[in-house]
């Protein structure tokens, strides 16, 4: 059925949400990218080849997001894929950057240029929704930017919000990787009236600094006790790493995403050197290359089809 597919490139960008407060409700999309392509064939099966952070995962389609979501949207249109896969990512997996909810999406709108079908963005976001169970990650990486997201009885409803030009990132993790299951499994399933209603506030604050690059809004903003507080104890190393990025000149440092990465937010000119004063700490001297530290800016694009 190959010769139905045509070639086609994808590129995701990935994102870090939740920002201290923002738990589950917003997320930026950052210049770090997973792009995916396919070239069809008659060779009579589909080979997958993975370059940068996925070239480590196990040669079996069943634990690679991009393949089993490219092969289940063909599939769904009564094709069966022949040809070559290419999987190539500059983001840290299981780390705290969005990287499920960036290959659900590649995997989705490559199986539809492969179709030579339009994008349909609906369609994409509420697959990774049901993926994910939650927006923060997908929204960003589908349209790119800073994106609040809110459940209503009718769905989630995607929102664009302002981020100041003035508003660096600094990310850094530590080798070991976490998943998503195993940082919510040490939530509370409720929190007090006073935490809820104190976690509004926080939210308000840290919308408006960065909107504004308000430092002291953004510091009121960042702190949390919805998730951060039980999150740190499972990432090695998270206090010292926190405090280094603090004494570099950062503003405020979270736990990106469900961790086990940081993302601090600083002067832009100054997140190189609190992204690297954090990975010092992760690293220990060890010089692990799976311990990661770098600057990073925010990507406006979201997701973009690339030509082949």
């Amino acid at each position: 059925m190959s010769r139905l597919l045509v070639s086609a490139r994808v590129r995701v960008p990935c994102s870090t949400s939740n920002m201290g407060s923002g738990y589950d409700a917003i997320g930026l999309a950052l210049e770090r990218y997973l792009e995916v392509s396919f070239d069809p064939n008659d060779g009579g099966e589909l080979a997958v080849q993975r370059e940068g952070s996925l070239a480590s995962l196990p040669p079996n389609e069943g634990h690679d997001l991009v393949a089993t979501t490219f092969v289940g949207e063909l599939r769904r249109e009564g094709v069966e894929p022949t040809g070559v896969l290419r999987l190539t990512s500059s983001i840290p997996v299981a780390r705290g950057l969005g990287s499920s909810a960036a290959a659900v999406l590649a995997g989705f709108d490559l199986a539809r240029a492969a179709l030579g079908l339009p994008r349909a963005d609906q369609d994409a976001f509420d697959l990774a929704l049901r993926h994910e169970g939650h927006g923060d990650n997908a929204a960003p990486c589908l349209y790119g930017g800073l994106r609040a997201v809110a459940r209503t009885a009718d769905g989630t409803v995607v929102i664009r919000l302002n981020l100041a030009e003035s508003v660096g990132f600094a990310y850094a993790a530590p080798a070991a990787r976490l998943s998503t299951e195993s940082a919510r499994s040490v939530l509370p399933k409720t929190v007090p009236h006073r935490v809820a209603a104190a976690s509004l506030g926080r939210f308000a604050a840290l919308i408006r600094g960065l909107a504004d690059g308000r430092v002291d809004l953004i510091q009121v903003g960042v702190k949390d006790e919805l998730h951060v507080p039980y999150r740190l104890p499972l990432i090695p190393s998270a206090a010292g790493a926190m405090s280094a990025a603090m004494d570099a000149g950062a503003w405020a440092v979270t736990v990106s995403g469900a961790g086990s990465g940081l993302m601090a937010m600083c002067e832009p000119a100054r997140a190189a050197e609190i992204a690297e004063a954090m990975r010092l700490v992760f690293d220990a001297g060890v010089g692990d290359p799976e311990c990661v530290g770098f600057a990073v800016r925010p990507d406006y694009q979201g997701l973009q089809r690339l030509p082949r």
